[in-house]
């Protein structure tokens, strides 16, 4: 062993110093024994022994007395204990999603009780005309506001012509959020996620403690069933109050009544303008509204033409993402890659499935179930580097320039109406198809701003309009190009409303109220080129207007002057008074015939 080896570390710490001193101590204190023989003798040993034994205790006593000097100097940090950890475990629990839009009902739409009525009617005739349009029926839809018996509430009633509801279905409709039959089809509807009913119910729920009444009757020769139900949070499941069976005289359709703390008033972004705009976007419906004061307006429909039913497509392989499509290709039937390319998305003929599976140097065999994560990467790329077809666009039903003009005409008292309707396009692999309409004079005001109206499948957006891509559009487009002042950043200035419909399979919405549509580039776009067309039309209409006006002022001032001429003439020409008047009316009809 080297003299390297040999060397003991020096002690770095204090303990380890005051230890080896104690040490060194002990050494000096044992007794020096005889040897005799090679061997000590007993007396020896046992001096020896008490001294080691006194020298043991006497190194352990200063030990303690170190550790004790040192843990005093560095405090010792504990652990957390198991007590803690199993505390916070016992914390973690499910979220109901009824639980997590009872603390964020703002993200529905109840921010406030006035807005809460206004969303909770929406909500209501939006299933109504889905219902009606659906079963192929013109709808007629009845809406009351009725003052309940406490302060701030009211009794909400919506009544429709539909084709009703099944039984089993009416407690999970009407009590259970995220619960629809919309969600995973791709056609144009109003509702999408299967939550704004039953929100509305839970609503009433919260704010007055009573539940929502339905009655529903599917045929003339069946009794109406009568539901009483609540929303269990916890579970998010239906909690049935009443069930039985009642007389009802009608036909067949739904009603729902919803007791809520609310708020009435009139003007923007009221009941009544959700109505009115209703029945512009739908001119084959018929409204009869009641208010709380016992007022009845009607909205009567102008077209009997039911929109166009709509069906429903595959998805777009252009709005697929990586994790969709692996999801799909292990949920998917088919037994290899090119039948699932070609079966579960539209617009992918064989031939395309077995280049798209070349592009990505995938066999066109290969099990779906089997593709790895990397392969389906892979795959993606090759889809977006290969020209696809549009999607179809029979899953939308636009409303079209003349069902727009009668809606306008109906409501809007105007001296120019006009309309466009955009080709389809695409974005994310989602049709769409965006329209446009217009009135310009007559008993708008001239000194205000434009009012624009927006709607997403045929239903009005009220809310939010500063966060709409449709707003941003009217904003950005160049009305003083077209006759119209505007400010840099604001809306044009003049008598004036704009319509702006967006029609689609899957309207991107930027929250769960579905107030304002998210800004993707393709549908400003759109929305853009559409205005801008209206625009052009109302363009050829105000120059025209002013060419008149201009007209109409000149001949004014010249009528103004021919009685002088034809006196200056008679007093020249030395003409009797009848020849004067002559003059005169000869002098006018050669103005009108110039001007006409």
């Amino acid at each position: 062993m080297t003299k390297a080896k040999k060397k003991r570390a020096k002690p770095k710490t204090k303990a380890g110093k005051t230890a080896k001193k104690a040490h060194r101590a002990s050494k000096k204190t044992r007794p020096k024994t005889r040897k005799a023989g090679g061997k000590a003798t007993k007396k020896s040993r046992r001096a020896s022994k008490k001294v080691r034994s006194k020298a043991k205790k006497t190194r352990s006593k200063t030990t303690k007395k170190v550790a004790k000097e040192v843990s005093e100097e560095i405090p010792e940090q504990e652990e957390p204990g198991n007590s803690i950890v199993e505390e916070m475990a016992r914390g973690q629990r499910e979220i109901s999603v009824a639980e997590f839009f009872i603390k964020n009902r703002h993200l529905l739409g109840f921010d406030n009780p006035r807005k809460a009525l206004l969303t909770t009617i929406k909500e209501g005739v939006d299933n109504s005309l889905d219902a009606c349009e659906e079963a192929g029926v013109l709808p007629n839809i009845r809406i009351s506001i009725a003052p309940a018996k406490e302060d701030n509430r009211f009794q909400v009633t919506i009544e429709d012509n539909g084709p009703g509801i099944l039984k089993k279905q009416i407690p999970k409709i009407f009590a259970k959020l995220l619960y629809g039959s919309k969600f995973h089809r791709l056609k144009m509807s109003r509702g999408q996620q299967g939550i704004g009913i039953s929100a509305a119910g839970m609503y009433g729920q919260l704010t007055t403690g009573k539940p929502t009444a339905i009655t529903s009757k599917i045929s003339r020769n069946l009794p109406a069933h009568h539901y009483k139900l609540e929303i269990d949070a916890k579970k998010n499941e239906p909690r049935i109050i009443a069930d039985e069976t009642v007389k009802w005289p009608v036909q067949r359709g739904t009603k729902v009544e919803i007791e809520l703390e609310a708020k009435f008033q009139k003007g923007r972004q009221s009941v009544e303008e959700y109505l009115e705009q209703t029945a512009i976007a739908n001119p084959h419906v018929s409204l009869r509204f009641t208010t709380p004061d016992g007022q009845t307006k009607v909205y009567k429909r102008v077209s009997k033409q039911l929109p166009r039913q709509t069906r429903e497509i595959k998805p777009h392989p252009y709005g697929v993402e990586l994790g969709v499509l692996i999801k799909m290709l292990h949920d998917t039937n088919s037994r290899t890659l090119q039948s699932f390319l070609h079966s579960d998305f539209s617009r992918v003929s064989s031939r395309v499935a077995k280049v798209i599976c070349e592009k990505a140097k995938v066999s066109e065999r290969s099990r779906p179930s089997r593709i790895a994560r990397h392969e389906a990467d892979h795959l993606l790329k090759a889809i977006n580097h290969t020209k696809i077809m549009n999607p179809p666009t029979d899953c939308l039903a636009p409303i079209g320039d003349e069902l727009i003009l009668a809606g306008l005409k109906k409501q809007i008292d105007a001296d120019f109406f006009t309309a466009v309707t955009r080709p389809p396009a695409v974005y994310r692999g989602n049709p769409f198809q965006i329209e446009a309409g217009l009135a310009y004079g007559g008993s708008l005001k001239a000194d205000g701003l434009a009012r624009v109206l927006r709607y997403a499948n045929r239903v009005p957006l009220l809310y939010q309009q500063s966060a709409c891509a449709i707003t941003r559009s009217v904003l950005n487009t160049s009305w003083r190009n077209y006759g119209l002042q505007q400010s840099a950043g604001a809306l044009p200035t003049g008598p004036v409303v704009i319509m702006v419909h967006m029609a689609s399979v899957w309207v991107p919405f930027t929250s769960e109220s579905k107030e304002a549509v998210a800004h993707y580039p393709e549908i400003i776009k759109e929305i853009r080129l559409a205005l801008q067309e209206c625009g052009r039309k109302l363009s050829k209409f105000v120059r025209r207007r002013r060419k008149v006006a201009e007209s109409e002022r000149k001949k004014a001032f010249i009528q103004k002057y021919i009685p002088h001429i034809a006196i200056a003439l008679r007093e020249m020409l030395e003409l009797s008074d009848r020849h004067e008047k002559t003059m005169i009316r000869q002098l006018t009809d050669v103005l009108e015939r110039s001007r006409s």
